[in-house]
Order: C-alpha cells, then structure tokens, then sequence
C-alpha cells in the first residue's frame, strides 16, 4: 500500500489552493483528481475543432489578490483580460445600459437614460464599498464553533464587530437590512431604470434556486462587495480560458512540493476507530494518509465517499437535508461571425451580456424552475471572450458561453437525456430575438444541463456554488452548524471547497482557509 502525507480529492481551483499552502508547510499533499484534465469548474476545453471554451466558470473576477501574490501566479504565466465594459444590458423596450470598467463612464451612460440613476450610481457604489471594506475580513476568516467559541475566535469576531462599528449609524443600520433583504426591493430602493435594477439582482441570484423577490438575496451582493468593492462583478477573462488559471495553480503547488495526479478517481475514504486512514481509488488501488482534504461538495464527501455506518444518523440526516438543487444551463456556441445586436457595438460585446431586461422577467423565469420546468425565457450572462483572446477561436470565428437561468436539477416532465437540445433550442431561440442572425451563424453547440454538471464535473444537483448561498448556509452555517470550521466528525478529515466559507465563485478563499486550519492541526500533534 502506498503512504503519503496527506491526499486532496479533486484539483479545482480550491484543492490546488490547498495543495500549495500545505506545501509550503512541508506536508508534501498528493492531490487526486478524477478527470483526465484538472482545473474542476475552472477548465478550458475544445468542444468543436478549433474552438476552445471555459466550459463552466467564465470569469476570475473575484479571485482573491492575496493568492495572486502568494502563488506568483503572474510568474506562472497567468494573464488576465479586462475589458472596458463589465456588462452590457439588452432590452426589447428600451435602449441598451453599459456599466464599464471605469465610474466616470458609467455615470455618463446613466445619464442618458435616468438623471437621478446617474445621479445615485456613485453613492451606490460607495456605500456598498464602505460595507464591502467592513466585512472583508469575514472572507479570510474561520468561522467560529457557535457552541463554544474560543477566546480567539470571540476577539476575532470583536475585531470585526468594531469595524462594522465604524461604519457609523447610517451603513450600520443598511448592513442589518440589506442581509435578509430581497434583491428586488434593495434595486428598487436605489434606482428607477427597470433594467439597471435587473443588474443589480443578476449578482443576487446568480446561481441561486431563487429569484429576485426570494428573501436574503442580498447576501451575495455584500459577499461580491466584500471581495472587490462592488456589488456588480467585475467581468476579468482569463487569456486561454479558466483552464490557464488552474494550470498557473498547479504549476505553484508543485513548485512548493505538491503532486497532482490525473485520471485517479476517488471511490471511498476508509476510517477506522473514528479516524481516516486511507483512500481506495475506483482502480482498486489503496493509499494510507493521516488526512484527507476533500474539494468535493459536502454532500458528496459524506453521502458518496464516507461509510453510513461511521457517521452519526443525525448528522446524515442534516447533510441530506442540506441544500443542493442546480438551476444552471450552460451553451456554447461556435460560431462562424459575430451575431448582430440591436443598438450594439463591437465594444459593447466585449464584457459580459446581460439578458434579463427588468424584475418581472427575472421572476417569471424563476416560476418556472419553481415548478419543475426550464424557462423558455431564461435569464442569461452571455460572454464572447474569443473578441479579446485570439486563441479562443479560429480566424473569423468566434466564441459564445452563455450562463442560463432557470433550468432545475429534477423535472416535472421527462428528464435531461431526451429534453437536452430542446433546452438548447429554447436559449438559442430567446436570445435570437436579441441577435437575429445568430442562427445562421453557429458552426457547432454544446448544452450541459444540471444532470451534465453533476455528471462531468461532480457537483451534487448539478450546483455551481456546492450548495445554496442562502443565509442558513453560509458563514458559521456552511455547510452545518459544527462543521463550518473545514473539519468534520472524522478526525483527519477535511473540506476545503465552495461547500465551505465563503461559499462559491472563483476566489480560491475555500481553500487557503482550509490549508490554514489543517496546518494548526497538523502543529499541534
């Protein structure tokens, strides 16, 4: 039987972060990924020849900068692409928004649509700044063991209690608010443009099996804030798609000592007398560790690699209970031009592309995932990174990844094998209404559906974010009370992906945060 250190299961963004930090440490982590390419979510892959694509996330614009610095990521070739427009917002009944890069020009779009939107736009900005500095902390922190708290997680805590104090009366009694708030009514509050406001929820709701009027959808907008200063996401391209991320990833974590292994599926972690003490792969090939890291959704590590029989009925019972159901679409499209927009431009196509023109619409393509069926009408983040990264596509071709909302993880009528294309047929054809030509020019098409992502990529319910960014699961809550600290009720076993504080998005915070406690541990040993 092989023996190393420590195993991590799966090479996504948040294992190989794990994996460099541990490394530094002097554990030497062997990291098993069960695909042929590593990168998890974060992946580039030909899907029609000659045409590449970021198959599932699409921008790394809430990576954390601190692990940018750290893993010299720069220095393992990672470069990034921004554009001068973030987003670019269609709308049958109106002129087109642009919310780009700088401030100055997007007050000056503003204005040409709503004076009092332009007028608010920069104190909007700033407040969630000033809440976003505020709760940043709460990024890179552990949460603390609400039954007993340690006295250095009470004054961490304090800490952050008293820069929230500070941010006077105003903010302070906005950040009690906007937590439990629906998104919908947080827009609404600020601005009058229907279309601005569908903005604004987009971050909301973004992945979410919820919809803009759905309670504590505000909570991702003070998470984004934290991360970057805005609650609108900054649109970051990645020059060869997300895989050239991961790949700058892993080539820090086996620079610091890490090994990464691909094609190695993980079928079960093996525990004795309430501790971990191997990892047998699908190959049948069995390897002793002290500890085992799992990137894995939550449910996932507990329901699919871990015995029943070794864990508590009551805490099996609240993994099972906790929170998983995919609402994400992605196409990819190749194409022979670029599709033709009404009152567009080639720059306004170079960020992302919003389809989702005000509030209602955003509900109503909710109301149909809420009773089992995807919305002929969906709610969509189209991106053309080809448009900025040549390598992408061939001469004259081009790229198209559209994110869609809302197709549920379980249907009510058939299932995803036989309804697939028709699922693609319905995002083709809503968004043709905004580009008429768009038919005539798709060389090729890829759909994944929920039941794809859960298949490909091991996501439990086809989730992108590991699980529900609600308020009942996130922070001291995520994924459940007593586990959110990355350890779980296996000694030697831990978590460190989206299923854990902070939650999803690229910002590979999961898994510093992770390595940081699996270290404390392994020194007090």
């Amino acid at each position: 039987m092989n023996k190393r250190d420590i195993i991590i299961i799966g090479a996504g963004h948040n294992g190989l972060v794990a994996a460099y930090y541990l490394a530094k440490a002097g554990m030497k982590p062997l990291v098993l990924e069960r695909r042929e390419v590593l990168g998890g979510v974060c992946v580039t892959e030909v899907f029609h020849p000659g045409f590449r694509c970021s198959t599932l996330a699409t921008s790394a614009g809430s990576f954390l900068p601190q692990l940018i610095d750290d893993l010299q990521l720069v220095h393992h070739g990672l470069q990034f692409i921004i554009p001068p427009i973030r987003v670019f917002a269609l709308n049958h009944n109106g002129p087109p928004i642009c919310i780009y890069e700088t401030v100055k020009d997007t007050v000056s779009e503003l204005s040409l649509h709503s004076k009092p939107d332009s007028e608010k736009f920069f104190e909007f900005l700033s407040c969630f700044d000033r809440l976003g500095r505020a709760l940043r902390p709460l990024l890179t922190m552990t949460p603390p063991n609400i039954s007993a708290p340690t006295k250095s997680e009470l004054w961490n805590l304090g800490k952050l209690g008293w820069k929230i104090r500070g941010l006077g009366k105003n903010d302070e009694y906005r950040l009690l608010r906007y937590g439990p708030m629906a998104v919908a009514d947080l827009a609404a509050e600020w601005f009058e443009n229907e279309t601005l406001r569908a903005v604004v929820a987009a971050r909301g709701i973004f992945g979410a099996f919820a919809g803009p009027w759905s309670a504590g959808t505000c909570a991702p907008l003070l998470m984004q804030s934290a991360l970057n200063g805005s609650p609108i996401a900054p649109t970051v391209f990645v020059k060869g798609g997300m895989g050239a991320l991961t790949q700058a990833l892993a080539q820090a974590a086996t620079a610091a000592g890490a090994e990464i292994l691909t094609n190695s599926e993980v079928a079960g972690i093996q525990i004795k007398d309430e501790r971990v003490t191997s990892v047998v792969l699908s190959s049948g090939e069995e390897i002793e560790t002290r500890a085992v890291v799992s990137n894995a959704d939550p449910k996932s590590t507990f329901l699919n690699l871990v015995d029943a029989a070794v864990l508590d009925p009551g805490f099996l019972q609240k993994i099972g209970n906790y929170r998983a159901h995919g609402t994400v679409a992605m196409v990819h499209l190749a194409l022979a031009g670029l599709p033709e927009f009404a009152n567009s431009h080639k720059l306004n196509l170079l960020g992302r592309i919003h389809i989702g023109p005000d509030i209602d619409y955003l509900e109503r393509a909710f109301d149909a995932a809420k009773y089992g069926d995807f919305s002929s009408k969906p709610f969509m983040e189209v991106t053309m990174p080809a448009l900025t990264d040549a390598s992408l596509a061939p001469s004259g071709g081009l790229v198209m990844s559209i994110h869609a909302q809302y197709t549920p993880y379980k249907l009510k009528n058939g299932d995803w094998h036989a309804r697939r294309e028709e699922l693609g047929d319905a995002i083709v054809n809503a968004l043709s209404e905004y580009a008429p030509n768009l038919k005539e020019l798709i060389v090729e098409r890829k759909v994944l559906t929920p039941l794809d992502l859960e298949r490909e990529f091991a996501l439990t319910g086809g989730h992108i974010h590991h699980g529900e960014m609600s308020l009942d699961q996130l922070f001291a809550f995520r994924p459940l009370i007593g586990c959110a600290q990355y350890r779980t009720p296996i000694k030697g076993l831990y978590l460190c992906g989206s299923g854990t504080h902070p939650g999803g998005g690229v910002t590979g915070a999961s898994g510093l945060n992770a390595s940081r406690e699996v270290i404390k541990d392994a020194k007090q040993k």
